[in-house]
């Protein structure tokens, strides 16, 4: 499930893009970091809790509020409607897959994931500054593995009986040879080894 919503804006006379800036670290310390992920997605929880988006809207950057909270209900209907609980994100820390920075169009962005079980919660957000603070532009949230998983083994191949030479049957309590010898595992010696 991936879920989004980012606002667009492209400001009158800028046909032209300048060329493109590497982004640089944002100048915030982690407890600034904590608030602003754990307020957008406590939002976004008690939204999708109440079907009511007004709050969410209210606390975003213009661009954002540029969403009706009637729009924000339908962009978010499928979270709401999977009854995702998202409370978990106010007591366990968040882990930074992107750390906090400026983008070459001003907004910080951020990225991660809660580790929690079953699934984890990643998300990714963007913020504008309005009148010294930052305030929510663009949010996404998305559900997975609480932890990386092994790729499951490929099966043994099976031994296939081979036919007798010039098509004789085989002595029914035969056995034909195993296809593959397997190494024995590092801590045993092999049967033909001294112990």
């Amino acid at each position: 499930m991936f879920v989004a919503v980012m606002a667009a804006i492209v400001p009158a006379g800028h046909a032209q893009q300048a060329p493109a800036q590497a982004p640089k670290p944002a100048q915030i310390d982690r407890n600034g970091v904590l608030i602003l992920i754990r307020s957008s997605l406590l939002a976004l929880d008690q939204a999708n809790k109440t079907g009511n988006y007004t709050v969410l809207r209210d606390i975003g950057a213009p661009g954002f509020q540029s969403n009706t909270a009637a729009r924000l209900g339908e962009i978010f209907a499928k979270l709401r409607g999977d009854n995702l609980d998202l409370s978990g994100v106010a007591v366990i820390d968040p882990q930074l897959n992107l750390l906090p920075q400026i983008e070459a169009n001003g907004l910080m962005h951020m990225a991660g994931f809660f580790p929690s079980v079953p699934t984890q919660v990643n998300f990714d957000l963007s913020f504008a500054p309005v009148n010294g603070q930052w305030r929510l532009f663009g949010i996404s949230v998305s559900i997975g593995q609480s932890a990386p998983a092994a790729p499951t083994p490929p099966e043994p191949p099976v031994a296939q009986k081979q036919p007798a030479p010039n098509g004789a049957k085989q002595p029914a309590g035969a056995k034909s040879a195993p296809a593959i010898k397997l190494a024995p595992p590092a801590n045993k010696p092999a049967d033909d080894q001294p112990k």
